[in-house]
């Protein structure tokens, strides 16, 4: 398993979900005058800042690997997994249990469908798309807004705006689901008995 800085922040991305999601089980004592929201929402943010830096950096300095190929979406969707369950139970997203389904739906079936296309020799045929980076950046957006779940600079209405990004979010990881599906359509046709 290679190990550079790269991996050394995604590794890190990794350690800050159950940070993320802890503050709102931590005594109010232990957090002091910082809300769980604005503790929540920062470390989202802080793991989201790496989630680009790593991508920069390894490419910046060639570190790029099979293995952070692997990690990388692999801590982004725990990260996004984890907060919206945290959403689910505290705080009032409407129809955030259909956000959520939608969201990690899409997430298990193009793993999936990512990991059979690698098995037959095809994984180019699913890369990233330019659809799934604005769906992923609406995301980033939308669920620290919905965590800290405050006015903002006075004028921002954080609910208000990420519910709009994260349903904007969820209707992206739709439509690249079915790009996706698309894309790969012949190939499953084709191979269709190599799918048991």
């Amino acid at each position: 398993m290679p190990f550079n800085f790269p991996i050394l922040l995604t590794w890190l991305r990794v350690a800050l979900i159950p940070l993320v999601m802890g503050v709102f089980y931590l005594p109010k004592a232990w957090l002091g005058p910082v809300e769980p929201g604005i503790a929540a929402a920062a470390v989202f943010v802080v793991a989201a800042v790496t989630d680009w830096f790593d991508g920069f950096l390894a490419r910046r300095w060639d570190q790029t690997s099979a293995f952070g190929a692997f990690l990388d979406p692999v801590a982004d969707k725990l990260m996004v997994a984890g907060a919206l369950l945290v959403l689910m139970e505290f705080r009032q997203v409407d129809y955030i249990a259909i956000i959520a389904f939608i969201i990690i739906g899409r997430e298990i079936t193009i793993s999936a469908l990512r990991e059979w296309m690698a098995q037959i020799g095809a994984s180019k045929s699913v890369a990233v798309s330019s659809i799934g980076k604005i769906k992923t950046a609406a995301q980033m957006t939308a669920i620290p807004m919905l965590l800290f779940d405050k006015i903002l600079f006075g004028v921002i209405d954080t609910h208000y705006w990420g519910q709009l990004l994260l349903w904007w979010a969820a209707a992206l990881t739709l439509w690249s689901m079915l790009y996706y599906l698309r894309k790969a359509w012949p190939l499953i046709k084709e191979n269709s008995g190599h799918l048991n």
